[in-house]
C-alpha cells in the first residue's frame, strides 16, 4: 500500500509535505506509510486518497491485472485495514474495475462523511446498519439488503447489531 500512495503522490507531483497538509496526517506518519513501517485506519487512508484524488480501496489494490485471482477465506489479509472498531477486509489483490471489500464490525456512532467519485453497490450479509446518505436520507439496513449509490453521494454508516456483522461493499475504481 505504502508504493501505492508514493506512486500516486509522485504521479500527480507533489511531495511527502504537501501530501501530509493535504491530508490533515503529519508528514514522519506519512513518510512511514510509504516505507511500509506503519498501517493507516480508514479514516487516515481516506484522507489520503482523497488527497491524492483516488479512493482508499483503489490504494490498497496492487497495480498489476491478472487475469483470473483468487482469494481465499483464510489467506492472510495483507490488504486489511482498520476502520473504527473492526476490520476491512480487501477481497482483491490486483487492480480491477470493481474493488470490493468487506466489513466485519464498523463504528457504533456515525463518523465523518466519506464521499467518492465512483459508484458504491453494498450487500448485507449479516447484522443490522444505518447508512446516512446525507440529503438523500437515513436507510436502515439489515440481511439481505442491498444498497447503490451514484458517485459524489456524501455518505457514512454505523453498525446497530452488537454480535456478528458483515457488509460486502463493491466501489467502482477510479483513477
Amino acid at each position: 500500500m505504502g508504493a501505492a500512495i508514493r506512486s500516486r503522490r509522485r504521479s500527480i507531483g507533489i511531495n511527502i509535505t504537501e501530501l501530509a497538509a493535504l491530508s490533515g496526517l503529519s508528514r514522519p506518519f506519512v513518510s512511514q506509510l510509504e516505507r511500509g513501517l506503519a498501517r493507516p485506519s480508514m479514516r487516515s487512508l481516506t484522507a489520503l486518497a482523497n488527497a491524492l484524488n483516488t479512493t482508499a480501496h483503489a490504494l490498497m489494490a496492487l497495480p498489476d491485472e491478472a487475469p483470473v485471482t483468487l482469494v481465499r477465506r483464510d489467506a492472510p489479509n495483507s490488504l486489511g485495514i482498520g476502520h473504527s472498531d473492526g476490520q476491512a477486509r480487501g477481497l482483491f489483490r490486483e487492480r480491477r474495475t470493481m474493488l470490493p471489500v468487506e466489513y466485519r464490525s464498523g463504528p457504533r456512532e456515525f463518523e465523518e462523511y466519506y464521499v467518492h467519485r465512483g459508484e458504491e453497490f453494498m450487500y448485507v450479509v449479516s447484522g443490522d446498519f444505518e447508512m446516512d446518505l446525507d440529503e438523500h436520507g437515513i436507510q436502515k439496513l439489515g440481511p439481505g439488503d442491498t444498497l447503490f449509490y451514484s458517485g459524489g453521494v456524501r455518505h457514512r454508516w454505523r453498525a446497530l447489531t452488537d454480535g456478528p456483522f458483515c457488509m460486502l461493499l463493491v466501489q467502482q475504481a477510479d483513477d
